[in-house]
């Protein structure tokens, strides 16, 4: 029984933050329903459902929301439901006639989770745009990348998913805290520039109090510090240094092999390009595993750079069981960790419609409007 083993959550087939934040919820044990469409919309990447892990934990069902009777279905649903989640532009489920106000109504207590990536407001706000754009127009982008060159894109890692799935996450469950304190449930407007923008609060804390140089590659977290960025080693793999603290850099350039006595100050930023190379030579010295070897045990802040592929098998991370097997298929184990009602793997990644029945009847939707959904095709299964 996970955490939110009391929680009903449904969740609007879609892209982005969404999927995720539903897979983070059913993780900690809600019934986690997901409305897929009758068929897909042949937009975007196109993949398995035994690929997709964020569809892990949930069961689905196949509603037409256009159709009069499936918006029926869903409104019986809703009734029934703690939390709803969408990710659709602003407008859509209110032109659907499933947006808060209807759904609200019907359960004054339901959490309505809305995901965006403009925001809700602006003259942006209805254009399209996905992570890498977002992430552009906070200021994000502009950070990350090699000195002189282009901005890098950290995958879709900080706006879909930290911007994006996780803020829905905090944002629902906080509301659901205020909802069943007073029976009144609220709008959650999680937008992915907002959740963006919240986690460079200390970066423009520095902005703004001269602590941060704004070049790309010229501050300490960007990889302009000699301490804190990533060196080749000799069979062309790399480590990533992080040794920030002065007692950590004591560690780093003694296991290197140098004397302080002898080496520039790294206080002195002008230093830093010779530091570097510096650096870059000794690493390229061994292998990558040699010096994991070398550094095991200190307190250096040194790490193999893994493959994705090699990470499941590190001792560390199999000790942890970062990587759960489930049906043969690695699934990253549910985080955070909690002792007493930790999350599972409970279900495998689900197919569209595949529990339209049963999930339907176990939500309490009426047995005749479930026939007739089947019969007349507003309602569909995985077949």
């Amino acid at each position: 029984m996970g955490a939110l083993s009391n929680v009903r959550v449904i969740e609007l087939a879609g892209m982005g933050p969404v999927p995720f934040c539903g897979m983070l919820l059913g993780d900690m044990g809600a019934d986690v329903l997901r409305i897929d469409r009758l068929a897909p919309t042949g937009d975007g990447i196109v993949m398995a459902a035994s690929a997709d892990l964020r569809g892990r934990n949930k069961r689905s069902a196949r509603i037409d929301l256009k159709h009069p009777r499936g918006r029926d279905a869903l409104m019986s649903l809703v009734k029934s439901a703690d939390i709803l989640l969408e990710g659709y532009r602003p407008g859509v489920t209110e032109r659907m006639g499933i947006g808060p106000e209807p759904c609200l109504k019907a359960n004054p207590a339901l959490v309505y989770g809305r995901a965006t990536g403009w925001g809700r407001e602006g003259p942006m706000a209805m254009t399209a745009g996905h992570d890498i754009n977002y992430l552009a127009l906070t200021g994000a982008l502009a950070m990350i990348g090699p000195p002189g060159g282009a901005p890098v894109p950290p995958l879709n890692l900080v706006g879909d998913l930290g911007g994006g799935a996780l803020y829905l996450a905090f944002g629902v469950l906080c509301a659901l805290n205020s909802a069943q304190a007073t029976g009144k449930g609220q709008v959650v407007d999680s937008a992915m520039i907002d959740g963006i923008a919240s986690l460079l609060t200390v970066s423009h804390g520095r902005r703004q109090f001269g602590q941060y140089i704004a070049e790309r590659g010229q501050n300490i977290l960007d990889g302009g510090a000699p301490f804190y960025t990533t060196y080749a080693t000799k069979d062309s793999k790399f480590v990533a240094v992080g040794a920030i603290e002065a007692r950590f850099y004591k560690a780093l350039i003694e296991t290197l092999g140098f004397d302080a006595e002898d080496l520039l100050q790294r206080d002195d930023r002008q230093n830093w390009p010779r530091l570097r190379e510096i650096f870059a030579d000794r690493f390229r010295e061994k292998t990558r595993a040699e010096w994991e070897s070398i550094f095991d045990g200190t307190d250096a802040c040194v790490s193999p750079v893994l493959e994705l592929e090699e990470a499941g098998s590190h001792p560390h991370n199999m000790e942890r069981g970062m990587l759960v097997a489930r049906e043969g298929v690695e699934n990253p184990a549910p985080a955070p960790r909690l002792s007493g009602t930790p999350g599972t793997l409970s279900r495998p990644p689900v197919e569209a419609g595949q529990h339209t029945a049963e999930a339907l009847a176990d939500w309490g939707l009426d047995a005749d409007l479930i026939s007739e959904g089947l019969e007349l095709g507003f309602l569909s299964d995985a077949s």
